[in-house]
């Protein structure tokens, strides 16, 4: 007989939890459950993930069964999940936001990701919300409100600099959340239209064509090319390593990484990098803590740069400077393997000078652009690849001959790391829990106790004889080694103390059974006292920090209208999904200025007049319109130019 006891107040000190008051938060993305259980296993201490409708991303929608799957291997480790709800919504839709919220509520969501103010009208059910960096949170004031009106949690604007940060986080209480790697959208989130505009595909509910990757030729007002055949919009992806110790300073407590649509072996090896970042300044600052529990190891070295990138920036976190974009391509180029040297029928030998690849392996994948763009702003360049059959030394053979637009002096990059991708495709990552077990004598038997570093606590007892052990040293590595096997479990033995009158011989399999028991109850004891985070409570008196909505407040539904209204914004245009308009119309707003990339900056050379350029994108045609007050750049759809 199992008897199984969970006693609120028995834990020793040595199990109870270190009182901390500053956790920092890695949020990765799930595509699906079971990236979001690798993300967790990779260290994770949340992930964001789409339900079956209504998130930014449409095709990467989940059931509501999977994502009770992923909440309850997630809350195992006391980490959380957020569901993206994250499109604005058609009145009829608020209908069916309405039952599905309370469906994931139901299935152990621990928070909506929100853009539509809609949503706050719905009797909701005691689920907390973040606001998505769709509703555009820029400033201390637009924070603010957002705190006052619920929002536990805001993702701020990725192009904010340290100092933007900073001010905000002075203002405010709510948590700030922060992109720390992956695309970066060029547009401000929830001001971009450009894809509604040409595609009738709406960024704003989750189905952005990614115009903005497309080729684009840049002339100016009078008609000189400047740029031809170029990705002018397309910017480099962020990636914020060198810069989390400064944003933790500036406010920042939940960094997310971007990617619900990236492949696993990206969500493993990313994740893993960040959490070994973050544990690194943990170290070393004993204030800060995890928001989850459990340490990782990790079968491979983790490194950003050999999963999918554009290249790398920190974007405006240090203010503005140049190296946003490549220009060349919005694909993976990967890391420089070096320049040929030379080639004969179906072998190229490598230059590695400066080379960031390292040796080079069977089944690599390379790729080359057949044009130097270091030669001219006018290129028809396209990227081409080649696949590494063996290597020897610094010649590599390929699977057929070298192909004819490959010249002597070009510059090779690998985007396949094939024994890296290798390593990911397996299991790559134990994340563990270390506990503490003590075997003592109970009145029928024999009880085991087994507790963790945060307060729980379970005992098992087993109603067996206690026989006296032939061999009592034999008897007591039996005894200690039987109950450390925790193999395929979220557990660690960290300590095994044998209490009992003396080492008792015990057979395998009833050890075996009452450590399974006392894992089992344990297990089940920290999914029952894993606590959802509470909705922060709202002030129905605040006040919207503008009196005037246009267009690009996304207001797609009587609700959302009536939020603003009883919040004090008196006039309000529908959408631009609603409201649809071409000519003379901002589809998009950016920090990335081509004036600056193509060094007209007139702040910097006051010669120049900040004057409208054209741009060129397939058989349409927009005008930039430049703000260099507020250094941003305006695209706008016109059919008079």
């Amino acid at each position: 007989m199992v008897q199984i006891y969970t006693p609120s107040h028995a834990a020793s000190s040595k199990c109870m939890p270190e009182v901390r008051d500053n956790g920092l938060e890695l949020l990765a993305p799930a595509k699906n459950a079971d990236y979001g259980i690798a993300a967790i296993g990779h260290g994770a201490d949340a992930v964001y993930i789409g339900g079956p409708a209504f998130g930014a991303r449409a095709t990467a929608g989940n059931s509501v069964q999977d994502i009770e799957r992923l909440c309850r291997y997630a809350h195992g480790y006391g980490a959380q999940v957020f569901v993206a709800l994250n499109t604005i919504l058609s009145d009829q839709e608020l209908q069916q936001a309405d039952r599905l919220i309370n469906e994931l509520y139901q299935a152990g969501a621990d928070a909506l990701i929100v853009q539509d103010m809609g949503i706050l009208q719905l009797d909701l059910p005691p689920i907390a919300l973040h606001a998505s960096t769709q509703t555009d949170n820029r400033t201390p004031e637009k924070v603010a409100f957002l705190e006052q009106v619920g929002f536990s949690q805001v993702v701020l604007a990725r192009e904010l600099s340290l100092a933007q940060i900073e001010a905000i986080a002075a203002h405010t209480n709510t948590r700030l959340e922060f992109f720390i790697h992956g695309a970066l959208c060029v547009s401000y989130s929830g001001l971009c239209n450009l894809s509604h505009a040409y595609s009738k595909r709406s960024a704003n509910r989750g189905e952005c064509s990614q115009m903005c990757r497309l080729p684009c030729n840049l002339k100016t007002r009078d008609g000189e090319t400047l740029a031809e055949n170029q990705h002018l919009l397309s910017l480099k992806d962020n990636n914020q390593t060198d810069n989390l110790q400064a944003l933790i300073a500036a406010g920042v407590r939940s960094f997310k990484i971007e990617g619900r649509l990236k492949d696993l072996s990206y969500v493993k090896n990313v994740t893993a990098h960040y959490r070994q970042q973050l544990d690194n300044i943990m170290a070393r600052q004993p204030t800060l803590h995890p928001t989850s529990q459990g340490r990782c190891d990790y079968s491979f070295t983790p490194n950003p740069d050999k999963s999918f990138n554009r290249g790398k920036t920190d974007y405006f976190v240090n203010q503005r400077h140049g190296g946003l974009n490549d220009f060349r391509t919005p694909k993976y180029l990967g890391q420089s393997a070096g320049r040929v040297s030379r080639m004969g029928k179906d072998w190229l030998e490598i230059n590695h000078d400066g080379s960031e690849a390292g040796e080079l392996h069977n089944g690599d994948g390379l790729c080359y652009f057949t044009v130097d763009f270091a030669k001219a702003i006018h290129s028809d360049a396209k990227l081409s690849g080649i696949r590494v059959n063996r290597t020897d030394g610094t010649r590599i053979w390929l699977a057929g001959p070298v192909p004819g637009d490959l010249r002597v002096g070009v510059e090779l990059f690998r985007n396949l790391d094939h024994e890296f991708e290798n390593l990911l495709s397996k299991d790559s990552a134990t994340r563990l829990l270390d506990v503490d077990l003590t075997l003592h004598d109970s009145d029928d038997g024999v009880a085991l106790s087994i507790c963790d570093d945060y307060g729980n606590r379970v005992e098992v007892n087993a109603d067996l004889p206690r026989q006296v052990a032939n061999n009592p040293q034999k008897a007591l590595q039996h005894l200690q080694s039987g109950l450390a096997k925790l193999g395929g479990t979220r557990y660690r033995a960290r300590q095994v103390e044998i209490a009992t009158a003396q080492p008792w011989f015990i057979p395998a399999a009833a050890l075996n059974g009452l450590r399974r028991d006392g894992i089992a109850a344990l297990e089940q004891q920290r999914l029952e006292n894993y606590q959802r985070p509470r909705p922060w409570p709202r002030d129905p008196d605040a006040v919207f920090p503008q009196k005037y909505l246009s267009y690009l407040g996304n207001v797609n539904n009587a609700s959302a209208k009536a939020f603003y209204e009883q919040h004090g914004v008196i006039k309000i245009e529908p959408s631009y999904e609603q409201n649809q308009r071409l000519d003379d119309t901002p589809l998009m707003i950016t920090k990335h200025c081509l004036r600056y990339s193509f060094d007209m900056c007139p702040k910097e050379h006051p010669e120049l007049k900040a004057e409208p350029m054209l741009l060129e994108v397939g058989n349409d045609t927009l005008k930039l319109v430049f703000d260099c007050p507020k250094c941003e750049m305006l695209v706008v759809g016109s059919n008079k130019l």
